[in-house]
């Protein structure tokens, strides 16, 4: 039975990991430094912890499930414990794209990532739909990538990250370059960016003299149905006004050079910003 040595086992992403692990074929020894954590981890689902080196000593995975500023650090604490061919998982390509995991060629660095749940679904269940971060209920895709080891690792790693993300549809293998373009590139510095500015345009038209609740009715309505017939959910097309909008707004609310954000600079400049 493979062993896994948990680390953050109480915190915001680490408790998630513990619930799904539950049951599951892995051994899985919960570390958590924070008194808050540990309470949690003890009253919530009834688990005991224990101290790094006794969580490392025969591990055949780590989880690192800290923050990405702290992956750095804990991975330099723990590195004189880890033998050779110890996997190590990391939840983001932040730190492991930012060069911060070890110089050890002898491990193995598996990284994944949930592509969280869909706007567009078939969850009927009213928990799965209101789910919106996923690994509880909704069903949902992700991203890995083995950044280096052997490559009958990737199963390893890819198994125990659909756990990790469980109810898992789709698993995708990218590279750790990759799955950066996808986070903080494409989710983060373009979609978030963007969703912020239309959540600012409804406070102008609110401000403007529209109803609170009928621009976002207006706004989160005309989002499902434009986003299905541009990324192809249903047929269908634009009206030409519409087609007219898009070819007068598009220039006035995006740089002609936005694309830039993708440059391998601009991700490595956003990677560091957050680690």
């Amino acid at each position: 039975m493979t062993t896994i040595a948990l680390f953050g086992a109480g915190g915001k992403m680490g408790y998630r990991l513990s619930t799904n692990f539950s049951g599951s074929p892995y051994t899985i020894r919960h570390v958590e430094v924070s008194d808050a954590g540990r309470e949690r981890l003890k009253t919530g689902l009834g688990f005991d912890t224990v101290s790094a080196d006794e969580a490392l000593k025969g591990a055949d995975v780590v989880i690192l499930a800290v923050p990405d500023t702290h992956i750095g650090k804990v991975a330099t604490s723990i590195e004189s414990k880890l033998v050779s061919g110890t996997m190590v998982v990391v939840l983001d390509a932040a730190a492991p794209f930012a060069g911060h995991l070890p110089n050890r060629p002898d491990l193995t660095y598996f990284v994944t990532h949930p592509c969280h749940p869909p706007i567009f679904n078939d969850e009927t269940d009213m928990a799965a739909k209101k789910d919106y971060f996923g690994g509880v209920k909704a069903k949902q895709h992700m991203v890995s990538a083995l950044m280096q080891g052997p490559e009958e690792d990737y199963a390893k790693g890819e198994a125990i990250a659909k756990i990790i993300w469980a109810p898992v549809m789709r698993s995708h293998r990218v590279s750790v370059e990759q799955m950066a373009l996808l986070e903080p590139g494409l989710s983060e510095t373009v979609c978030a960016s963007l969703l912020v500015v239309m959540k600012e345009a409804v406070d102008e038209v609110v401000a403007r003299g529209v109803d609170k609740q009928a621009a976002l009715d207006f706004l989160l309505g005309h989002m499902n149905v434009l986003g299905a017939v541009i990324f192809g959910e249903t047929k269908g097309v634009f009206s030409d006004a519409c087609n007219k909008a898009i070819e007068f707004g598009k220039p006035v609310l995006m740089r002609d050079d936005w694309k830039r954000v993708f440059e391998p600079e601009e991700i490595a400049a956003s990677i560091q910003r957050i680690t």
